[in-house]
Protein backbone atom coordinates (compact mmCIF):
# COMPACT_ATOMS: atom_id res chain seq x y z
CA UNK A 1 0.00 0.00 0.00
CA UNK A 2 2.83 2.26 0.66
CA UNK A 3 4.08 4.70 -2.02
CA UNK A 4 0.12 5.83 -2.79
CA UNK A 5 -2.65 7.24 -1.42
CA UNK A 6 -3.88 4.46 1.11
CA UNK A 7 -7.41 6.42 1.03
CA UNK A 8 -7.46 5.53 -2.18
CA UNK A 9 -6.89 2.01 -1.69
CA UNK A 10 -9.29 1.90 1.96
CA UNK A 11 -11.96 3.36 -0.27
CA UNK A 12 -11.61 0.61 -3.21
CA UNK A 13 -11.61 -2.27 -0.86
CA UNK A 14 -14.83 -0.88 1.47
CA UNK A 15 -16.47 -1.88 -1.76
CA UNK A 16 -18.45 1.24 -2.12
CA UNK A 17 -21.38 0.61 0.63
CA UNK A 18 -24.27 3.36 0.19
CA UNK A 19 -22.81 5.05 3.84
CA UNK A 20 -19.09 5.66 2.16
CA UNK A 21 -20.48 6.70 -1.05
CA UNK A 22 -22.18 10.19 0.32
CA UNK A 23 -18.27 10.14 2.16
CA UNK A 24 -16.24 9.79 -1.30
CA UNK A 25 -18.69 11.96 -3.24
CA UNK A 26 -18.57 14.80 -1.00
CA UNK A 27 -14.75 14.16 -0.37
CA UNK A 28 -14.55 14.17 -4.37
CA UNK A 29 -16.88 17.05 -4.45
CA UNK A 30 -14.37 19.60 -2.51
CA UNK A 31 -11.73 18.24 -4.56
CA UNK A 32 -13.66 19.36 -8.15
CA UNK A 33 -14.42 22.26 -6.99
CA UNK A 34 -10.92 22.98 -5.40
CA UNK A 35 -9.33 22.01 -9.27
CA UNK A 36 -12.16 24.09 -10.82
CA UNK A 37 -10.69 27.36 -9.24
CA UNK A 38 -8.17 27.69 -12.14
CA UNK A 39 -11.30 26.68 -14.35
CA UNK A 40 -14.09 25.27 -15.18
CA UNK A 41 -13.20 23.65 -18.66
CA UNK A 42 -11.97 19.89 -18.06
CA UNK A 43 -10.88 19.84 -21.59
CA UNK A 44 -8.35 22.92 -20.75
CA UNK A 45 -7.62 22.44 -16.47
CA UNK A 46 -5.76 18.76 -17.02
CA UNK A 47 -6.05 18.95 -12.71
CA UNK A 48 -9.75 19.09 -13.26
CA UNK A 49 -10.32 16.71 -15.79
CA UNK A 50 -8.41 14.02 -13.85
CA UNK A 51 -10.34 14.36 -10.61
CA UNK A 52 -13.83 14.21 -12.88
CA UNK A 53 -12.55 11.02 -14.09
CA UNK A 54 -11.67 9.81 -10.79
CA UNK A 55 -15.29 10.61 -9.45
CA UNK A 56 -16.83 9.26 -12.46
CA UNK A 57 -14.88 5.70 -11.42
CA UNK A 58 -16.67 5.34 -8.21
CA UNK A 59 -20.13 6.38 -9.79
CA UNK A 60 -20.71 9.98 -8.88
CA UNK A 61 -23.59 11.34 -9.89
CA UNK A 62 -23.28 13.45 -13.09
CA UNK A 63 -25.76 16.36 -11.45
CA UNK A 64 -23.19 16.24 -8.38
CA UNK A 65 -19.70 17.01 -10.57
CA UNK A 66 -21.82 19.81 -12.48
CA UNK A 67 -22.47 21.19 -9.03
CA UNK A 68 -18.73 21.25 -7.67
CA UNK A 69 -17.31 22.66 -10.85
CA UNK A 70 -19.69 25.57 -10.95
CA UNK A 71 -18.94 26.29 -7.41
CA UNK A 72 -15.47 26.63 -7.96
CA UNK A 73 -15.43 28.25 -10.72
CA UNK A 74 -18.20 30.83 -9.10
CA UNK A 75 -20.96 30.35 -10.56
CA UNK A 76 -22.37 28.85 -7.44
CA UNK A 77 -22.13 30.18 -4.00
CA UNK A 78 -20.97 27.37 -1.41
CA UNK A 79 -18.57 27.01 1.90
CA UNK A 80 -14.97 28.37 1.50
CA UNK A 81 -12.56 25.88 1.04
CA UNK A 82 -9.07 25.42 1.53
CA UNK A 83 -6.09 23.08 0.81
CA UNK A 84 -4.36 21.61 3.86
CA UNK A 85 -1.30 19.27 4.25
CA UNK A 86 0.19 17.83 7.98
CA UNK A 87 3.46 16.10 8.32
CA UNK A 88 3.52 13.41 10.99
CA UNK A 89 4.84 10.17 12.40
CA UNK A 90 2.67 7.02 12.86
CA UNK A 91 3.33 3.32 14.70
CA UNK A 92 6.36 2.10 14.39
CA UNK A 93 7.66 5.79 13.62
CA UNK A 94 6.57 5.41 10.10
CA UNK A 95 6.32 9.10 7.95
CA UNK A 96 3.61 10.42 7.15
CA UNK A 97 2.24 13.53 4.67
CA UNK A 98 -1.96 14.01 5.04
CA UNK A 99 -3.22 16.07 2.75
CA UNK A 100 -6.87 17.62 3.11
CA UNK A 101 -9.31 20.00 2.27
CA UNK A 102 -11.43 21.76 4.84
CA UNK A 103 -13.62 24.75 5.10
CA UNK A 104 -12.35 25.11 8.79
CA UNK A 105 -8.59 25.25 9.07
CA UNK A 106 -8.37 25.18 13.21
CA UNK A 107 -11.23 22.23 13.27
CA UNK A 108 -8.90 20.01 11.23
CA UNK A 109 -6.04 20.40 12.53
CA UNK A 110 -7.45 19.46 16.02
CA UNK A 111 -9.24 16.48 14.41
CA UNK A 112 -6.11 15.56 12.88
CA UNK A 113 -3.86 15.53 16.31
CA UNK A 114 -6.36 13.66 17.99
CA UNK A 115 -6.44 11.08 15.49
CA UNK A 116 -2.75 10.90 15.42
CA UNK A 117 -2.57 11.40 19.18
CA UNK A 118 -4.96 7.96 19.52
CA UNK A 119 -3.81 5.83 17.36
CA UNK A 120 -0.53 5.71 17.58
CA UNK A 121 0.90 8.76 15.82
CA UNK A 122 2.32 12.27 16.51
CA UNK A 123 1.91 15.37 14.61
CA UNK A 124 5.50 16.86 13.48
CA UNK A 125 7.10 20.35 12.12
CA UNK A 126 6.49 21.21 8.63
CA UNK A 127 9.42 19.89 6.80
CA UNK A 128 10.28 17.48 9.39
CA UNK A 129 8.87 14.23 7.08
CA UNK A 130 8.05 16.05 3.93
CA UNK A 131 12.14 15.88 2.76
CA UNK A 132 11.60 11.99 2.84
CA UNK A 133 9.24 11.94 -0.13
CA UNK A 134 9.06 13.09 -3.62
CA UNK A 135 6.56 14.64 -5.87
CA UNK A 136 5.06 12.00 -8.49
CA UNK A 137 2.88 11.75 -11.18
CA UNK A 138 1.21 8.40 -10.28
CA UNK A 139 -1.00 6.21 -12.54
CA UNK A 140 -2.65 2.74 -11.30
CA UNK A 141 -3.65 0.07 -13.51
CA UNK A 142 -4.95 -3.32 -13.50
CA UNK A 143 -3.72 -6.04 -16.02
CA UNK A 144 -7.41 -7.36 -17.51
CA UNK A 145 -5.86 -10.33 -18.52
CA UNK A 146 -2.36 -8.92 -19.89
CA UNK A 147 1.21 -10.67 -18.67
CA UNK A 148 2.77 -8.08 -16.49
CA UNK A 149 6.08 -8.29 -18.51
CA UNK A 150 4.02 -6.96 -21.19
CA UNK A 151 1.98 -4.22 -19.49
CA UNK A 152 5.53 -3.17 -17.68
CA UNK A 153 7.22 -3.17 -21.37
CA UNK A 154 4.04 -0.62 -22.65
CA UNK A 155 4.44 1.39 -19.19
CA UNK A 156 8.13 2.43 -20.07
CA UNK A 157 7.71 3.05 -23.91
CA UNK A 158 5.06 5.43 -22.73
CA UNK A 159 7.05 7.66 -20.77
CA UNK A 160 7.10 6.46 -17.39
CA UNK A 161 10.06 6.28 -15.08
CA UNK A 162 9.51 3.81 -12.78
CA UNK A 163 7.20 0.73 -11.94
CA UNK A 164 6.18 -1.24 -9.19
CA UNK A 165 3.06 -3.72 -8.70
CA UNK A 166 1.10 -3.58 -5.69
CA UNK A 167 -0.81 -6.92 -5.30
CA UNK A 168 -2.82 -7.18 -8.74
CA UNK A 169 -2.14 -3.29 -9.72
CA UNK A 170 0.53 -1.91 -11.42
CA UNK A 171 1.77 1.56 -10.07
CA UNK A 172 3.51 3.57 -12.75
CA UNK A 173 5.86 6.47 -11.72
CA UNK A 174 6.16 9.70 -14.05
CA UNK A 175 7.98 13.19 -13.88
CA UNK A 176 4.66 15.47 -12.69
CA UNK A 177 4.98 17.33 -15.87
CA UNK A 178 4.75 14.32 -17.94
CA UNK A 179 1.93 12.29 -15.68
CA UNK A 180 -1.00 13.37 -18.52
CA UNK A 181 0.82 12.27 -21.49
CA UNK A 182 2.13 8.90 -20.20
CA UNK A 183 -1.55 8.55 -19.31
CA UNK A 184 -2.82 9.65 -22.93
CA UNK A 185 -0.48 7.53 -24.27
CA UNK A 186 -1.36 4.29 -22.42
CA UNK A 187 -4.82 4.85 -23.10
CA UNK A 188 -4.39 5.10 -26.80
CA UNK A 189 -2.89 1.56 -26.46
CA UNK A 190 -6.00 0.29 -24.93
CA UNK A 191 -5.36 -0.25 -20.90
CA UNK A 192 -7.59 1.01 -18.96
CA UNK A 193 -6.74 3.41 -16.30
CA UNK A 194 -7.55 2.76 -12.62
CA UNK A 195 -6.98 6.56 -11.26
CA UNK A 196 -3.90 9.32 -12.32
CA UNK A 197 -2.98 12.12 -10.30
CA UNK A 198 0.06 13.65 -8.38
CA UNK A 199 1.29 11.42 -5.26
CA UNK A 200 4.17 11.73 -2.70
CA UNK A 201 6.02 8.83 -3.14
CA UNK A 202 8.71 7.64 -0.62
CA UNK A 203 12.23 7.99 -1.34
CA UNK A 204 13.06 5.06 1.54
CA UNK A 205 10.00 2.74 2.39
CA UNK A 206 10.83 1.04 5.61
CA UNK A 207 10.06 -2.26 7.55
CA UNK A 208 7.84 -1.93 11.02
CA UNK A 209 6.49 -4.95 12.75
CA UNK A 210 3.11 -6.70 12.26
CA UNK A 211 1.85 -4.85 15.62
CA UNK A 212 2.33 -1.89 14.71
CA UNK A 213 1.36 -2.22 10.61
CA UNK A 214 -1.96 -3.44 11.95
CA UNK A 215 -1.86 -0.40 13.73
CA UNK A 216 -1.11 1.82 11.17
CA UNK A 217 -4.01 0.37 8.89
CA UNK A 218 -6.31 1.68 11.85
CA UNK A 219 -4.78 4.66 12.16
CA UNK A 220 -5.71 4.98 7.82
CA UNK A 221 -8.68 4.06 8.45
CA UNK A 222 -9.59 6.43 11.16
CA UNK A 223 -8.14 9.62 9.10
CA UNK A 224 -9.91 8.44 5.92
CA UNK A 225 -13.00 8.16 8.07
CA UNK A 226 -12.06 12.09 8.52
CA UNK A 227 -14.08 14.63 5.84
CA UNK A 228 -11.02 16.69 5.27
CA UNK A 229 -9.00 13.98 4.52
CA UNK A 230 -8.40 13.05 1.12
CA UNK A 231 -4.72 11.64 0.45
CA UNK A 232 -2.73 9.66 3.16
CA UNK A 233 0.94 9.09 2.13
CA UNK A 234 3.74 6.99 4.49
CA UNK A 235 7.15 5.24 3.92
CA UNK A 236 5.43 2.12 5.50
CA UNK A 237 7.29 -1.31 3.05
CA UNK A 238 4.32 -3.22 1.73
Amino acid sequence: MSGHSHAKTIAHAKGIADAAKGKIFSKFGRLITIAAKEGGDSAINSKLRMVIEQAKGFNMPKENIERAVKRGAGELAGESLEEVSYEGFGPGGIALIIDGITDNTNRTLSEIKVILNQNGGKMAGKGAVRWMFERKGAITIKPDGKPKDELEMLAIEAGADDVKWYGENLEIYTKPENLEKVKKSLEEKGIKIESAGLDYIAKEEVEISEKDKQAAEKLFEALDSNDAVNDIYSNLKN
